[in-house]
């Protein structure tokens, strides 16, 4: 993994959860902010995994488990996904509370990740 990019992605994941937590306090249902916060959280994950991929092939390898790291990827890029269906689904203001929830949990799998990748605990 690469440092600031994991920062950029825990940054935006949090962002993203405090924008849908709003609109949820607001009772708004899910709109075009809060489900874009979420597709930009999935496009972050994706581009992960592509770096995920290269990344051993120029020399920089996982210090801990390799499954545990590609397991946390890749739950962690199917929830803003499935999250966002969701939302288009039940358009009431709990759903915005879901895709806040999702966005605090997308932003400490990151860690997590991080920490597996370049700690190896």
């Amino acid at each position: 993994m690469i440092l600031w990019f994991t920062v950029v992605t825990i940054a935006v994941s949090l962002i993203a959860a405090v924008v849908c937590a709003l609109y949820a306090a607001k009772k708004s249902g899910p709109n075009d902010y809060t489900l874009g916060a979420m597709l930009l959280v999935a496009v972050l994950l994706l581009v992960q995994i592509v770096i995920s991929i290269v990344a051993p092939m120029t020399g920089n390898h996982a210090l801990g488990d390799p499954l545990e790291f590609w397991m946390y990827l890749i739950v962690a890029f199917i929830m803003p996904i499935g999250a966002g269906f969701w939302a288009l689904i039940d358009r009431t203001r709990w759903a915005n509370l879901v895709l806040a929830v999702i966005g605090l949990a997308v932003a400490v799998m990151t860690y997590r990740m991080w920490v597996i990748w370049a700690i190896g605990a």
